[in-house]
């Protein structure tokens, strides 16, 4: 039986120790045994256009046409995306949208659903 905690990021069963951290290996994601899952974003309030509070899995639409750098692809609005992944930095959101991939993304131009 493994006793060792859920990671915090995906909620993998899969965690392992390696030294002083767990460390999922489905998402990657590292956190300290001191912590137990902390994983530093909890004093963070990322909010949508609309003022809503977004948190991880969440899915958002996206409010306005959104340019893709480097691309000539563009991210409609009304573009739905599913389980989303509050990061830090400028584009605060991590996902995945069908037919283009991977991209980050601002709060700002999201709204919840």
């Amino acid at each position: 039986m493994n006793d060792l905690p859920y990671c915090p990021q995906c909620n993998s069963e899969y965690t392992y120790i390696d030294g002083s951290m767990y460390i999922c290996p489905e998402c990657g994601h590292e956190w300290s045994q001191d912590s137990e899952g902390g994983s530093g974003n909890e004093d963070r309030i990322i909010k949508d256009a609309n003022g809503n509070v977004l948190q991880d899995g969440d899915t958002i639409s996206v409010i306005k046409d959104l340019k893709v750098k480097g691309s000539s692809l563009v991210v409609k609005v009304g573009t739905k995306v599913k389980n989303i992944r509050l990061v830090d930095g400028d584009h605060d959101i991590d996902c995945k949208i069908d037919g283009i991939g991977a991209m980050k993304l601002k709060s700002e131009f999201v709204k919840k659903v």
